[in-house]
């Protein structure tokens, strides 16, 4: 990486928390806390990068003046956990570092997201000396620090210093260039905000979720409590006829009210043709839940403070993906979507600064082209080429129906689409079944009934066949289920009847799952290295085509519940098979190939944003139109280490981010 600093130092702030506590805000976010005009420094260590010397403290009353004597933009910051630091040193003294780089966030994808990515925790991982408990004796401060406990502090913040420094050492070392920028990218979309909200429009969101929610306790004539207390609710279905829905705990193994919002039997009656029962429903999941007006209450907030920095946390999750950050309280991987019936007031509220636009723009069908480019799947690798609906397409290999629409058969394209983004990773019929009765990623719910399972060809025989096995018939007992026990079998039979056609379709698919099991056993278990396409398996690992790794730390057998042997891993014995690899594999490629397309748009336009494979930049409102084409242009650019593959992507701007792509 051609560096765009030319001076490295390390940093670490203390700030004042016992006069957090004391004063009753320390359970504010880190926006909250460093934006409220009671927040205080009480100093900062810095060194350069390789001095021998140790770092220097400094005054909180003499930070402003020594930060004013750097140029900062050819300095670059090391910091631990640096979000914290380098919003500081930018919201409170108006300087940004030009490049960060973060220990935490390099902790977590080198060493995994489990493994504990503390300052502490490295330090006693490398070897290095105990980070210590200095903190302890400010604490109980509010104004000034005597001087003994300042030169305690000092000392404390000088040794965090060193572990950082030390920690990065042995970090850095074959780190990619690339995963360091996007560290930066990262950072930058918090520390440098430049995304603005419409008041109005939060206004008008909270408003109108307030309207909603009481109209319908009015209608209903319940109020909160009855509704958020889970047998006082279920005496409410009883009284309406309905049938209260039970499930059986995995802590207790006993039957327990399933009226939880991911309960598959609550999705089943707040989808049902009972039309009391599911306003029901829906009043108890605003009452519940408490997401949306909260969250648009929280950017109400942020906008009386500043922009909307975007709180994501790299490397969130063990394939690369983001994740919430934590403690940001508000989570913008979820962001509901506008659909026909109601606009994202949400999404709308998020704007670009006036005289730009924010330009959106997501990766199509990013994972299902990625799995067909390393299974070699070349009729679906055609399909994308086509540029037509894919999921149509396929529909049409799928179910033999050749032209079949969106249009024409929208019910077997949905399963079309189903089985392709699901049933790539080796999801099983019971599954499948089940995750449709409660709403498969993110869609409606759905169950299969007799006229649909007869397009697809479940005769009496095949049924008949399908009750044969007695797994089949133990598996089907297990599906949390509001129908009848028939109804429950023409949907099972029916979502099997998928699956066994995605999987006669899709053969190179499943001759891929079959390749990741034997690596599973001679590479990654075995430790004898296998070199696939962009993918290198050696032993409790999977190096991406970048030189990050998917990490499967401990890989063991144990024997299941029938005593059956399976790989599992890590200290919670997380469990590892075919399909999952698989995902992974997919997953991890499909995140490069949308993060590569990141850092070449961030070369002109400033990312300040994104939403799984969606990404957001602030662009001059003059210059939109080009834009958007230019970068629709890089995200779909083939990727070096993936010859051949069709990749595209919808890309679209306006002011507004939720109404960028139309």
């Amino acid at each position: 990486m051609s560096k765009p600093y030319e001076r490295l130092i390390v940093l670490d702030f203390e700030t004042a928390w016992g006069r957090a506590v004391k004063l009753g805000f320390s359970c504010q976010t880190n926006e909250e806390y460093l934006r409220d005009p009671r927040f205080k420094a009480w100093g900062l260590c810095w060194k350069d990068y390789g001095d021998p010397l140790p770092a220097t403290w400094v005054r909180g009353k003499d930070i402003a003046d020594w930060a004013k004597d750097i140029d900062w933009s050819k300095t670059a910051i090391i910091a631990q956990n640096a979000l914290f630091d380098v919003s500081i040193l930018a919201w409170i003294y108006g300087h940004h570092p030009a490049f960060i780089f973060d220990t935490l966030s390099m902790g977590r994808a080198v060493r995994g997201v489990e493994a504990g990515n503390s300052l502490k925790k490295m330090a006693e991982d490398f070897g290095l000396p105990d980070k210590g408990h200095g903190l302890a004796s400010s604490e109980n401060y509010l104004d000034e620090l005597p001087f003994h406990v300042e030169q305690e502090l000092a000392d404390y913040c000088r040794h965090d210093v060193f572990l950082c420094e030390e920690i990065f050492k042995r970090l850095v070392d074959g780190y990619p260039a690339s995963e360091l920028r996007l560290i930066d990218m990262t950072l930058k979309m918090y520390t440098q905000p430049r995304l603005v909200l419409d008041q109005a429009l939060l206004f008008q969101a909270i408003e109108e979720e307030r309207t909603i929610r009481e109209e319908l306790l009015a209608r209903l004539n319940v109020d909160d409590a009855t509704l958020a207390s889970n047998p006082k609710f279920a005496d409410l279905l009883v009284s309406l006829g309905c049938v209260v829905p039970y499930k059986k705990s995995k802590t207790t193994g006993k039957q327990t009210l399933a009226l939880a919002k991911n309960d598959a039997l609550f999705q089943a009656l707040l989808h049902g043709a009972n039309e009391d029962v599911r306003l029901l429903c829906e009043a108890r999941l605003r009452v519940k839940s408490t997401t949306e007006r909260t969250r648009a209450q929280r950017f109400l907030d942020i906008s009386n403070r500043g922009p909307l920095p975007v709180p994501l946390a790299y490397y969130g999750a063990g394939t690369g993906r983001w994740t919430a950050s934590k403690g940001s309280a508000i989570n913008m991987q979820n962001l509901k979507r506008a659909s026909e019936e109601k606009r994202s007031l949400l999404r709308e509220a998020i704007m670009a600064p006036e005289g730009h636009v924010v330009v959106a723009g997501d990766l199509s069908q990013i994972e299902p082209r990625v799995l067909a480019w390393l299974s070699d799947y070349e009729d679906l690798l055609n399909i994308f080429r086509s540029g037509e609906d894919a999921y149509a397409q396929f529909g049409s290999q799928m179910f033999n129906i050749p032209g079949m629409t969106k249009k024409s058969h929208p019910d077997l394209r949905q399963s079309a689409k189903s089985a392709l983004l699901g049933a790539g990773y080796g999801l099983g019929w019971a599954s499948f079944a089940s995750q449709l009765l409660t709403g498969f990623l993110g869609a409606p719910p759905v169950r299969y009934d007799m006229e649909f399972a007869k397009k697809l060809g479940v005769t009496k025989e095949f049924v008949e066949k399908f009750l044969s096995w007695d797994d089949n018939v133990t598996k089907l007992e297990e599906i949390p289920h509001t129908c009848t026990t028939k109804e429950l079998l023409i949907h099972a039979a029916a979502s099997k009847k998928i699956i066994d056609i995605y999987r006669a379709t899709a053969h190179p698919v499943v001759s891929f799952w079959e390749m990741c099991g034997n690596l599973l056993e001679s590479a990654l278990y075995g430790g004898k290295e296998f070199r696939y396409k962009c993918l290198i398996f050696r032993k409790g690992e999977i190096e991406l085509p970048n030189g990050m790794k998917l990490l499967y730390p401990d890989l063991r057998t144990e024997k299941d519940e029938k005593g059956r042997s399976q790989y599992v891993y890590g200290p919670d014995a997380t469990k590892l098979y075919p399909g999952k690899i698989t995902n992974n594999v997919t997953q991890g490629v499909a995140r490069i190939v949308m993060t590569d397309g990141m850092l070449r748009v961030s070369k002109r336009y400033p990312v300040v944003g994104s939403v799984h494979d969606e990404a957001w930049e602030i662009v001059p409102e003059a210059e939109a139109e080009a834009a958007t084409k230019w970068v629709w242009e890089q995200m779909v650019m083939e990727p070096k280490y993936m010859p051949g593959i069709p990749l595209n992507a919808e890309v679209g701007y306006h002011r507004r981010y939720g109404l960028a792509k139309g």
